[in-house]
């Protein structure tokens, strides 16, 4: 196992999530702030740990598990407690789940044929309109004000919602079609 700059910062972004769901739920007055702020840096990272790996040459197996994998918690952890909070429409955040699912299970069958698949340019695009899209979503709640108050209403965050799944449906399909092959029995 090589715990390089890269991965460290991955394996940060996964302990940030606890912190992150702490601050969602605790009942202080600066704590919905606190939850933006480390799920914006948690966010951050995802770009960080993979400037880095690629700048240094410092991309590693682990990391190509890894760093998808502390991406797939952080959105999922933020949608559900979206969601619950009625921020989200759960129809959204079982698009995300599901694809999340699917995609980790094609890097399992991936990785019995000795493949590792790395985060692709849909699945990069996909996690960055996701950390925007729950950061706009979060917004509001940090505030504690009307979404109306902030010139947001509950249109835009169906719109948020919506643009998180269509561009999680689109990444998903996107890396099933590349990586079919490895459905294909040997003969």
């Amino acid at each position: 196992m090589v715990l390089n700059l890269p991965n460290i910062i991955t394996l940060a972004r996964g302990l940030l999530i606890p912190v992150f769901i702490l601050f969602f739920y605790i009942d202080l007055p600066a704590a919905p702030y606190i939850a933006l702020g480390v799920f914006i840096v948690a966010g951050a990272t995802d770009w960080l740990d993979g400037y880095l790996a690629r700048r240094y040459n410092k991309v590693t197996t682990l990391g190509k598990f890894i760093d998808p994998l502390a991406d797939k918690l952080l959105v999922v952890s933020a949608c559900v407690m979206l969601a619950a909070s009625g921020l989200m429409h759960p129809v959204a955040v079982i698009i995300v789940t599901a694809r999340e699912l699917v995609v980790t299970t094609l890097r399992v069958v991936a990785m019995s044929k000795g493949v590792v698949l790395a985060a692709d340019k849909s699945g990069k695009i996909k996690t960055a309109v996701q950390i925007v899209c729950i950061a706009l979503m979060l917004a509001p709640f940090v505030a504690e004000v009307s979404f109306a108050l902030f010139g947001i209403d509950i249109a835009l965050t169906l719109a948020l919602a919506v643009i998180t799944a269509a561009v999680t449906l689109w990444s998903g399909a996107d890396y099933m079609i590349k990586n079919a092959y490895l459905f294909k029995e040997q003969e």
